[in-house]
């Protein structure tokens, strides 16, 4: 069973019980206390804890989880993993053990063919706190679960509290017993590798006072409404319904792993370290493009750290396995696409973005592995020389400050050296650094300069006046020069530079409009500004390159912009308002700007939504917009104080920091904003708005991107000769077109249907022939047969079980059925009751056949299914089987 179809029946079962059934939340955790999310129940922790009330009385998720303290034991076994998913239902003070326990239960022991997991009843285990007899007398009497298969435990094992002052309670959790193979026999208490735990059911029915430890705290009392909150790992119940080992070998991971191993031409199964790089690779490629998806993007801090670190990891194993310069992310991201797609369908539509932030932390971290790994190599060796067993933390703050190796690396390689780092004087002499440096964003604004720098600029210099509101060009003085962060009198041709003026039209990066472009000249230079920031208030740093000449500090200047691109960006930023306006009217005042970027011809803007925009909403909104333009209200900025504009209702920008006075920009009566951006004069002069799409951008955020003008009429006039190309190739008129194309897409996957439903019938039509023609082993009856190739798993299944039917109950038979629905090979087996009695069991004999494939598999005595990587070997596959029902009849 697939992982998406998993989390489909475990959210259709809770629906039909009165769930709400609510989107798993962004990994970007909403808590302040938490950097990711990190168990299912974090996005409704507020209403456990009583901060706010739910919405609803019982719901179901599937959750997005990211637990980054066991990232370096991933890959060292098979247990350990940074990303996974939770399933879970709440009840938030509705029902709690009696019908909490029952429902878990039903739906684990539920044949599959009625939509449950298909559990056997006497391969489960149940645990409970040692003092709740209501939920064991529940297990025993209400459910029938034999006594001895109820085991109590103590507080360290069944009880579930937040570390902290608030709701606690017992647990209860299932266990399903593997098999005698996997380890000793009494239960979770004796061995908890061979009873895994697939289910916790956690009941909050205490206040608890001080909390000491897991196992130490106060209870203050019974909490007013006892609530339910249950967790079920998506990937432990793969493993265990896909009849594999590890949650490494269920689909939405071995896609990734397999695909890794076979970039760097390695073997999963043979070679103990290779198998820790692939489970690495693996790992942390699904949890890269998981966190790309909500978000985030690699930086040095935080979330974006922790994102660098695992695609850093991902890029150094495979440089383990042989890959070398080979930059492989970029099909590793599209497998972990494909692998996750069908459960969420974002990554499908976000593949460009992903592959993007993916490609490019790659590129740069190959460079940096370069370089870094032959300066980490000459350290061990000094160090080693020198008979020490310790890199200085001098050595391991250069590979961090000049090489950009992250400290976590240098611990792992040095690790694998047999040394230790010296991470106390890491740490320092990072602290050290931090204390001279300023802000790492505008340090990058201004080519890295030393911030000081131009702090005591604009101290000397004094504020520069910026003219841009009413000027595009002015005459000023160069009162600064910078090359390479350094002050200098004088800059020749060709040299990059960043200039200092004491007036400026020029406007500098912010509240999210692009900075000008445009030239400096002086009597004897010219200089093409590429950029505009300000590092400081009052300071305007103009970068670009001397193009002829020299400029020197003291020369008088011409500073003249590009008109048509300030003209552009002013349509888009006015532009921005006028949406953030329409938003609002349409969903609420809640639809607050979380961001903007106002481009030539184009802008983004971000705002706060619990949920997708309707198509319906995005229409109204833009013909809303529109009719503003036609309305043409004139612009209008002015200053006041921050009280006297609060007053206004003018609404304040993301991220802006106001003073005492503030500017504020008009729209006619239409729109009110504190802004500090350009604009044009009038609507009219935007011409036209037109409104792309939208998307989200992480938890509670959405995204619009429009056109603006000439760059808004161009995108409509192709979109009118394409709807023209449509029309004549459909012989359809244009108003007709999407009932056209609708029936056109119906009938096609009719069709599709249709030939799915054929071609099955056709694989199982063989079932009778292949029935008669079984072989005789023994007294054992044996059919192998490799279906046509893109059988699918189910069908093969289908096929095994219908072979298998057609044998007498008393006479012992054995069905392998072996196909490649895709690029993989997938064998199933089948073993009636009588063949179980003759020693042979379905989920060996898969492992015999997918171990010949270059796999692995396993399950259930009566049937199992596996698969592996070489199609090629699918005869010595079946061949395999037959030497074992061999041996197994002699």
């Amino acid at each position: 069973m697939e992982s998406a179809e998993i989390a489909r029946r475990f959210l259709r079962f809770f629906e039909e019980r009165g769930h709400t059934i609510v989107p798993s939340a962004s990994l970007v955790a909403e808590d302040p206390t938490l950097l990711l999310v990190n168990a299912g129940m974090v996005p409704f922790k507020p209403y456990f804890l009583g901060q706010k009330k739910p919405p609803y009385p019982r719901a179901a998720s599937v959750q997005k989880v990211m637990r980054t303290l066991d990232i370096d034991e991933v890959g060292k076994t098979t247990r350990h993993a940074s990303f996974f998913q939770m399933l879970g239902n709440f009840s938030f003070g509705d029902y709690f053990k009696e019908q909490a326990l029952p429902f878990a239960w039903e739906l684990l022991t539920r044949p599959e063919a009625e939509g449950g997991f298909g559990f056997p009843e006497d391969r489960l285990w149940v645990t409970v706190l040692h003092e709740d007899d209501e939920s064991h007398d529940i297990w025993h009497n209400k459910i029938g679960v034999p006594a001895e298969r109820i085991q109590r435990r103590g507080l360290a094992d069944n009880y579930w509290h937040m570390g902290v002052p608030g709701p606690g309670g017992p647990c209860s959790e299932i266990y399903y017993d593997r098999g005698p193979e996997y380890g000793r026999e009494g239960g979770p208490v004796a061995d908890e590798n061979r009873y895994l735990e697939v289910w916790n059911n956690v009941f909050m029915q205490f206040q608890l006072r001080e909390v000491r430890t897991k196992v130490d705290f106060d209870v203050a009392g019974e909490l007013p409404a006892k609530s339910v909150d249950t967790g079920m790992g998506l990937e432990r119940m793969a493993a265990i319904l896909q009849g594999v080992d590890n949650i490494y070998e269920i689909d939405t991971t071995y896609k990734i792993l397999d695909r890794a191993a076979e970039l760097t031409r390695s073997r999963y199964g043979r070679d103990g370290r290779a198998d820790v790089s692939l489970r690495v690779i693996a790992d942390h490629m699904r949890a890269g493009v998981m966190l790309v998806g909500d978000g985030v993007l690699p930086s040095n801090e935080g979330r974006g750290y922790v994102l660098r670190r695992m695609l850093r990891r991902a890029i150094r194993n495979l440089r383990l396995l042989g890959a070398g310069e080979e930059r492989y992310l970029h099909e590793l991201t599209a497998t972990t696409i494909e692998a996750m797609g069908r459960q969420y369908p974002d990554l499908i539509a976000d593949a460009a973005h992903l592959h993007t932030v993916i490609d490019a932390e790659e590129s740069s971290f190959l460079g940096t592995l370069r370089t870094g790994t032959a300066i980490f190599d000459a350290a061990v060796e000094e160090t080693k020389r020198k008979g020490e067993g310790t890199l200085r933390g001098a050595q391991a703050f250069q590979l961090h400050d000049t090489y950009g190796f992250p400290i976590d690396l240098t611990l792992e390689m040095a690790a694998e050296q047999g040394l230790r780092v010296d991470e106390d004087g890491f740490r320092r002499l990072m602290g050290e650094q931090r204390d001279r440096a300023k802000a790492d964003s505008a340090a990058k604004k201004t080519g890295n300069a030393d911030l000081s720098v131009l702090g005591d600029l604009l101290d000397r210099s004094g504020r520069v006046d910026f003219l841009g509101y009413d000027h595009t060009t002015a005459e000023a003085t160069v009162v600064g020069l910078l090359v390479d962060g350094a002050s200098v009198p004088a800059a020749g041709a060709g040299t990059t530079v960043e200039v200092v003026l004491d007036r400026t039209p020029f406007y500098a990066e912010g509240g999210g409009q692009l900075s000008d472009q445009g030239t400096v000249r002086t009597g004897g230079a010219h200089v093409e500004v590429v950029d505009v920031q300000s590092p400081f208030a009052g300071l305007v740093v103009h970068r670009g390159k001397v193009r002829d000449g020299e400029i020197r500090v003291g020369d008088q200047a011409q500073a003249e912009i590009d008109i048509e691109r300030r003209r552009a960006i002013s349509r888009s930023h006015t532009a921005t308002h006028l949406v953030h306006r329409g938003f609002r009217n349409a969903l609420g005042e809640s639809a607050a700007q979380a961001g903007s970027e106002n481009s030539p011809g184009r802008f983004r803007f971000d705002f706060t939504a619990a949920g997708a925009v309707s198509p319906s909403v995005l229409r109204d909104v833009e013909d809303e917009v529109n009719a503003i333009l036609i309305n043409d209200l004139k612009v209008h900025a002015f200053h006041t104080s921050l009280e006297e504009a609060r007053s206004m209702g003018a609404l304040a920008l993301f991220g802006e920091k106001y003073g005492d006075e503030v500017r504020i920009v008009e729209v006619g009566d239409y729109s009110r904003e504190l802004c500090g951006g350009t604009h044009v004069a009038s609507s009219g002069q935007l011409g036209l708005v037109k409104v792309l799409g939208e998307s989200s951008i992480g938890a509670g955020v959405r995204r619009v991107e429009a056109l603006v003008g000439i760059d808004a009429f161009r995108f409509l006039a192709r979109e009118s000769v394409l709807v023209a190309q449509l029309s004549e190739a459909l012989k359809t008129r244009r108003e007709e077109l999407p009932e056209r194309v609708d029936g056109i897409v119906t009938r096609l996957r009719a069709a599709e249907r249709e030939l799915e439903r054929l071609r099955s019938a056709q694989v199982l039509a063989v079932a009778g022939e292949l029935a008669a023609a079984a072989r005789d082993i023994g007294g054992i009856s044996l059919v192998t047969h490799r279906a046509p190739d893109g059988t699918s798993p189910d069908d093969l299944r289908k096929l095994a079980l219908d072979v298998r039917g057609r044998f007498p109950a008393d006479h012992a038979a054995v069905v392998l059925v072996a196909g490649v629905p895709a690029d993989r090979p997938v064998v199933v087996a089948a073993v009636n009751d009588a063949g179980r009695t003759r020693g042979l069991a379905a989920g060996r004999l898969v492992g015999v056949a997918a171990r010949a494939l270059g796999g692995g598999g396993g399950g259930k005595d009566d049937v199992a299914q596996g698969g592996g990587s070489r199609p090629e070997s699918i005869g010595d596959a079946l061949g395999a089987v037959e030497h074992a029902v061999r041996e197994a009849a002699s």
